[in-house]
């Protein structure tokens, strides 16, 4: 169950969209209407969107699977750093490099030769080697920073991916698709939402919205872990309630997993609104 509302949706500036002049007619359907050349969507659809992707992601956490988030776009890379660190995701926020997961095999052995660097720079051996040489390592080593930074612990291809500006990580989509991942991503009206699993019609270019929409997705992923690790609790509580219902001879009440996230009241319409591109 999500706690936000329309109410949150429409005031981070979700329902902006794109200049007409960039629209992509299969978004149409997300379109609540055109204002002054601005193309508005339409927010009940995106909360039913958001609702489905968020029960996607959670059930994917309680079976202890890996979601990759991506955005390298300036407005989305902190928050998507942020937020995968914070639910223990691996993710990519600086560039997407081409083959990361269709040539995945290659990309594996490359952050083994970056972890082996690594090792050597926290036990001092990097300093003892020629200047030149370390000096050679450590630029290589900025540069494997930049591509394998958040993916360095990911030891196979993931469960899904969550993606911000489906249009800008187009090759993130294109090699998902190829090996038939899941797709979850936030879609402004310039994009393609028939190439995704799980679209999102949304505004892809405000720091407000996405900010929204990635803490949506965080706390259905930190869901999902409760959820993995509840029952294993109650498990091992049951035997000792047991017991004790067998000493005191009273019944044993199951123990019900309980949830972090309380019914929100919803809006019902949408407001008329418009904006322009802040690009």
């Amino acid at each position: 169950m999500m706690n936000i509302t329309l109410r949150d949706l429409l005031e981070a500036g979700v329902h902006f969209g794109h200049q007409l002049r960039r629209f992509n007619p299969k978004s149409k359907k997300y379109v609540f209407d055109n204002r002054h050349g601005i193309s508005v969507i339409d927010l009940e659809l995106s909360y039913g969107k958001l609702e489905e992707a968020t029960q996607f992601v959670e059930e994917l956490a309680k079976n202890n699977q890996k979601i990759l988030f991506v955005g390298t776009k300036r407005q989305a890379k902190e928050i998507i750093r942020e937020a995968a660190t914070q639910c223990q995701m691996p993710y990519c926020a600086s560039r997407w490099l081409g083959g990361t997961l269709t040539n995945f095999a290659t990309i594996k052995n490359s952050m083994t030769k970056y972890k082996k660097y690594l090792a050597m720079e926290a036990d001092g051996s990097l300093d003892k080697t020629h200047k030149k040489e370390a000096a050679a390592i450590r630029r290589e080593m900025n540069r494997m920073h930049r591509n394998f930074e958040g993916i360095i612990e990911m030891s196979d291809r993931p469960a899904a991916m969550f993606i911000i500006d489906t249009k800008h990580e187009q090759i993130a989509v294109a090699e998902a698709n190829r090996l038939e991942i899941p797709v979850i991503g936030l879609v402004d009206t310039n994009s393609d939402p028939t190439i995704i699993d799980y679209p999102i019609p949304g505004n892809d270019d405000s720091s407000k919205s996405i900010r929204l929409i990635v803490e949506v997705i965080m706390e259905a992923v930190q869901d999902g872990i409760a959820g993995r690790q509840a029952p294993q609790a109650n498990q091992g509580l049951a035997p000792m309630l047991r017991e004790e219902a067998k000493e005191e001879q009273l019944p044993v009440t199951p123990i019900a997993p309980m949830t972090s996230m309380a019914n929100a009241p919803q809006v019902s319409e949408v407001p008329e609104s418009y904006s322009t591109d802040q690009d």
